[in-house]
């Protein structure tokens, strides 16, 4: 992106933010992005509240209105980021992030030669194609500025060779939307989001007379892509193993990930009845799970949902897959690991287990 985007003097025209704290409020990581109040992304089965009013940060979107309210028109940031999910070896609870914001004037978009017919807003019935305010020309300039800056990102990555395709997809603070979607391994993979940005969030942040773009990236992602890493849990991982692959300053250097754990799983099933409906969360036992098994836990899966006919109780049965990255893990060692989890389980939900 700094060799795309350079101003007069050759300097990169986007700055970097990485080091942004990551509490932020409901306004931030919800309301000033136009996300609805009822939208799922809001749900405490997906966030990390610490109270009614902050949470840990879902996305480095969070400080997007806050950078352009401080008058930035083309930043970067970078950072950690928090969201409940399921456990498996793609998801974990924090992961880092990159968000890029590229405002522009009616000067970049027409050039030199502005006449009074140019104009980078025009009211009309909104589209898939384009927002009720914008112009023929401001999207088209957005839509091709935005599209080639990522696809020399994505090919600059993963070579120039990489396949790639557009997918339509629908985000609460952009519009038009799409993914990106490269194949690796004959395989399509979504690598990213972006959009314009949604008119009304710069005319929020004081904004009156430009448009935007902006796109999002999960950095593990690219690189579990890149070097063929199967486990994210790696990522966090103080082995020098792990370290040592990617020892070099170039890092353009190509490398394909050697995994060093070639231990076989231990599978515990753990299967229990809820208690009354409304007090209990899968992601609440996710959470419990990790907390005490720690990067044990390779995968949960909830492999029974059992509704008695007659009682109208419900029960889950969870498969719990333990492998360690470090070492051999025996099975009497997961056991241990299974009663503490299933004894907390019980303390903490009030579920009842079954035999």
């Amino acid at each position: 992106m700094y060799s795309l985007y350079k101003n007069n003097r050759g300097n990169p025209l986007f700055s970097v933010y990485d080091q942004l704290l990551p509490v932020v409020n409901l306004n931030q990581n919800f309301d000033s992005l136009l996300v609805p109040k009822n939208h799922v992304s809001r749900q405490k089965s997906d966030n990390y509240y610490i109270n009614q009013n902050y949470l840990l940060r879902a996305h480095t979107t969070a400080h997007q209105t806050e950078l352009i309210q401080m008058g930035l028109d083309n930043f970067l940031v970078v950072g950690d980021v928090f969201r409940r999910d399921s456990i498996d070896s793609s998801h974990y609870p924090v992961f880092h992030q990159v968000d890029a914001v590229r405002l522009c004037s009616k000067h970049d978009v027409f050039g030199k030669n502005i006449t009074s017919e140019h104009s980078l807003f025009e009211e009309r019935e909104i589209t898939e194609d384009h927002q009720s305010c914008h112009s023929d020309a401001a999207v088209n300039f957005l839509t091709q500025d935005l599209k080639s800056c990522l696809i020399s990102l994505a090919t600059s990555v993963f070579g120039k060779d990489v396949e790639w395709r557009w997918v339509s997809a629908s985000f609460p603070f952009t519009h038009p939307s799409w993914e990106l979607e490269i194949k690796l391994c004959d395989k399509w993979t979504e690598i990213l989001g972006c959009g314009i940005i949604k008119q009304d969030i710069l005319k929020n942040s004081g904004v009156r007379e430009k448009v935007g773009w902006a796109f999002g990236l999960g950095l593990e992602r690219w690189a579990m892509k890149l070097y063929n890493i199967p486990d994210i849990r790696v990522f966090w991982s103080t082995d020098p193993r792990f370290h040592e692959q990617f020892d070099f300053e170039d890092p353009s250097t190509p490398v394909t990930f050697q995994s060093y754990s070639k231990q076989p799983p231990c599978i515990n099933d753990i299967s229990f009845w809820l208690p009354e409906e409304g007090k209990y969360c899968s992601e609440d036992f996710y959470d419990l799970v990790r907390s005490i098994g720690d990067d044990l836990v390779e995968k949960v899966e909830l492999i029974d949902d059992f509704l008695h006919p007659k009682k109208k109780t419900r029960s889950h049965c969870y498969r719990i897959t333990y492998r360690s990255w470090q070492k051999a893990l025996l099975q009497e060692e997961a056991n241990v690991v299974h009663q503490k989890i299933a004894e907390a389980a019980q303390n903490s939900f009030g579920v009842q287990l079954r035999c």
